[in-house]
C-alpha cells in the first residue's frame, strides 16, 4: 500500500489514514455512509448481544463499538475491517473476569475497563516492536476449536435465560448440562415460548429473507410476544424479564485500574486476549484483503488495535477487536474506505439516543434466542470436516482447544491451543524428510528416484534432504544417514541433493563438516549439489566450505555425477559391478573388459 503522493514518510507512519486519504471523494463517501449505516443497524442487536456474553451492562456493548471502532479504522490499516465487540473477545473477557467481581457489577464493570487497557498496551507495543508476524504461528486449528468451544459455552450460559431457569452462577458447561436435565419440571413455559418464537423466526428469516436483518426482525418478534403474554397474564404470572432500558447517552468517560495488584491480576488474562484479539482481527482484515485487492500491514494493524482499546478504556469500551461479520457486511454494502467504519460508530451513536428507551421491552429470552443463533453459527462444520479428514495432528489441536474451552480456564485452553499448534510444527520442522535417491532407468535421463526396489550404486549414496538444517533437526539427519551407513557399508561416498534445505545454523554446518570428516577417514567422501545461495552465503562466513573441500560442491546433478564417477569412486569396485547404475558408467571398463584384460 503506497502512500498518498508528496507525503513525507514519517507523517505517513504518524498518521498512517494519510494512506488512504486520497481515495475519498464525493462517490466513495456516499458508498461509505451507506455501508456505515447498514452496519450501524446491524451492530446494534450484536452489541446488545455480545455484551450479555460478556457480562457488562447491555449498553457498553453498544459503547464498544463507538469510539474504538473510529480510532481503529484511522489508525489500521485495513480499508474494510471494522471493530468493535465480538463473541470471542466477549466469552474471553467474562470467563477470566466472573471469578473476580459478580458479573455486571461495578466491580466487574472496572476490571473489564482494566483489562481493555492492558489489553491494548500490549497491542500497541507489539505494534511498535514490529511482531505482527507472530500471529501467523498460531494455526488455523486453535482457532476453528476456540470458536466451536465457545459457541457451546455461550448456548450454555443462555439456558438459563432461554428457559427461566435459576441456574447459579458460574458453573461450568458439565453442571449447567445437569442441572437441565435435573430440573425440566421447573422450565418456565412463558418464558421457553419468547424464546422459541425468536428463535425460529431468526432462522426463517435468515433462510427465505437474507437481504432482511434476521437480528432485529427476531428480536422484534420475540418482544411482541412478550409484550402479548405480559398483557395477556400480567408478567407476575409469566416471569418474563426484560433487559431494561439502556440509557440514551453517549459513552460516557471512563478510568481503568492501573494499580500494580490489579494488572497482575489481570495478566494472564490480557495476554490470552491479546492473543486471540490479533489473531482474529488481522486474519479477517487479510480475507477481505485478498478480495479486495489490498495489501495489509500486520504492524500498522497491531498500532490500530491497540490505540482503539486504550481509548475504548477511557470512554466506557471493553476489549474490541475486528468483526467477522460487520468487516464482511462493510466490504459487500460497497465501504471503500475506513471512512464507512468511522460513519458507522458516528450513525450508532445517534441510533442509541433514539433506540435506546425501547430496549425496556426486550425480554432476556429472547436475547438468549439470538444469541443461540450466533453461537451456531460460529460453529464453523465445514472446515471442521476438513481438518478431520486432511490431519491428524490439526485435528488433536483442534479436538484438545474445544475440550479445553469446554472443561478448563478459557485463557489457558489457548495457550494449550497455541502450544501445542507451536510443539507439533517443531516435532514437523525437527523432523526433516531424508530420502534415498537413485537413477530410474524407467525415466527419461534416468531421473532420480526413492523407489525402494531399485538397485544403488555400491560406493555411492544418494540422499536429499527436504527441510533447514538446525539445531532441533540435527540429531534426527545424524540418525537417518547412520542408518544408511549401517545398511551399505561400503557405501563410503555420499552425494547429498540440497535443494530441499532453506536454512543451516552453526549445529547443521557441524554436522556436514564432521559427515564429511568421518567419510574421508573412511576412504570417501561427501559432495553436494543444488545449494541455495543463502546456504551457501552461511557456509562460507563460517569457514565451512573450506572444511567439507571447495571441489566438493556443484551446480547441477549432471556435474555432480559425471566427477564423483570418473574421478572419486573406486574404478576397480566399477570393475566388478554389472548394475551400471548412472549413464556415466558406460564410460568405465566392464568386467567383461577386465575379463579380456586378464586373458
Amino acid at each position: 500500500m503506497q502512500p498518498a503522493p508528496n507525503c513525507p514518510l514519517w507523517l505517513v507512519r504518524l498518521f498512517p489514514f494519510i494512506r488512504w486519504w486520497h481515495r475519498v471523494n464525493p462517490d466513495s463517501l456516499r458508498s461509505d455512509f451507506w455501508a456505515g449505516l447498514t452496519g450501524a443497524i446491524v451492530v446494534l442487536p450484536q452489541g446488545v448481544a455480545f455484551a450479555t456474553i460478556a457480562g457488562m451492562p447491555p449498553e457498553y456493548g453498544l459503547y464498544a463499538g463507538m469510539v474504538p471502532a473510529i480510532v481503529a479504522a484511522l489508525f489500521g490499516s485495513s480499508w474494510h475491517l471494522v471493530s468493535g465487540p465480538t463473541t470471542a473477545a466477549s466469552i474471553v473477557l467474562f470467563s477470566g473476569l466472573s471469578e473476580f467481581a459478580e458479573p455486571g457489577s461495578v466491580d466487574y464493570v472496572r476490571l473489564a475497563l482494566t483489562l481493555t487497557f492492558m489489553v491494548g498496551a500490549i497491542q500497541l507495543t507489539m505494534g511498535l516492536a514490529r511482531l505482527g508476524t507472530l500471529v501467523n504461528f498460531i494455526s488455523h486449528s486453535v482457532v476453528i476449536g476456540f470458536t466451536a468451544g465457545a459457541a457451546i459455552l455461550i448456548i450454555a450460559n443462555q439456558v438459563k435465560h432461554f428457559f427461566g431457569l435459576e441456574i447459579p452462577r458460574g458453573s461450568h458447561f458439565y453442571e449447567v448440562i445437569l442441572y437441565f436435565f435435573s430440573h425440566l419440571g421447573e422450565v418456565n413455559v412463558y418464558v421457553a415460548a419468547v424464546g422459541v418464537v425468536t428463535l425460529a423466526t431468526g432462522i426463517l428469516t435468515r433462510r427465505y429473507l437474507p437481504r432482511v436483518p434476521y437480528m432485529i426482525v427476531a428480536m422484534l418478534v420475540g418482544s411482541l410476544v412478550s409484550v402479548a403474554l405480559n398483557g395477556l397474564l400480567g408478567q407476575e404470572h409469566t416471569g418474563i424479564a426484560t433487559v431494561g432500558a439502556l440509557p440514551a447517552s453517549l459513552p460516557p468517560l471512563s478510568s481503568p485500574d492501573l494499580s500494580l495488584e490489579t494488572i497482575k491480576q489481570l495478566a494472564p488474562i490480557a495476554l490470552a486476549a491479546t492473543l486471540f484479539a490479533l489473531t482474529e482481527a488481522v486474519s479477517i482484515a487479510r480475507s477481505i484483503a485478498i478480495r479486495s485487492g489490498q495489501q495489509i500491514d500486520g504492524n500498522q494493524e497491531f498500532i490500530g488495535q491497540g490505540l482503539s482499546n486504550v481509548a475504548g478504556s477511557f470512554f466506557s469500551g471493553y476489549v474490541a477487536t475486528g468483526s467477522f461479520n460487520r468487516s464482511g457486511l462493510n466490504y459487500e454494502a460497497g465501504g471503500q474506505t475506513p471512512l464507512a467504519a468511522v460513519f458507522g460508530a458516528l450513525l450508532l451513536m445517534l441510533v442509541v439516543l433514539v433506540v435506546a428507551p425501547y430496549a425496556s421491552y426486550l425480554p432476556n429470552a429472547a436475547m438468549a434466542g439470538i444469541l443461540f443463533l450466533v453461537a451456531w453459527g460460529l460453529i464453523d462444520f465445514h472446515h471442521i470436516r476438513r481438518i478431520i479428514r486432511a490431519s491428524r495432528s490439526e485435528t488433536a489441536i483442534l479436538a484438545t482447544t474445544f475440550f479445553g474451552v469446554l472443561f478448563l480456564e478459557l485463557e489457558f485452553a489457548i495457550f494449550l491451543g497455541v502450544m501445542l499448534s507451536l510443539a507439533l510444527y517443531l516435532n514437523r520442522t525437527s523432523h526433516p524428510k531424508v530420502l534415498s535417491r537413485v537413477p530410474d532407468p524407467r525415466l527419461p535421463n534416468r531421473r532420480f528416484n526413492t523407489d525402494s526396489t531399485l538397485p544403488e550404486c555400491p560406493q555411492l549414496k544418494l540422499v536429499r534432504v527436504d527441510g533447514s538444517l538446525f539445531f532441533g533437526a540435527v540429531d534426527h539427519v545424524r540418525d537417518r544417514l547412520k542408518h544408511f551407513e549401517l545398511t551399505h557399508p561400503g557405501q563410503k561416498h555420499l552425494l547429498l541433493v540440497a535443494s530441499g534445505i532453506n536454512f543451516v545454523d552453526v549445529a547443521g554446518a557441524e554436522l556436514l563438516t564432521e559427515e564429511a570428516r568421518q567419510r574421508r577417514k573412511r576412504g570417501g567422501g561427501l559432495y553436494i549439489y543444488d545449494t541455495k545461495e543463502g546456504v551457501c552465503e552461511s557456509l562460507r562466513r563460517g569457514g565451512y566450505i573450506d572444511e567439507i573441500g571447495r571441489d566438493h560442491f556443484y551446480s547441477s546433478k549432471k556435474e555432480a555425477i559425471n566427477h564423483i564417477v570418473l574421478h572419486r569412486l573406486d574404478h576397480a569396485i566399477c570393475r566388478r559391478c554389472d548394475k551400471r547404475i548412472f549413464q556415466e558408467c558406460a564410460q568405465l571398463p566392464g568386467p567383461e573388459q577386465d575379463q579380456d584384460s586378464g586373458r
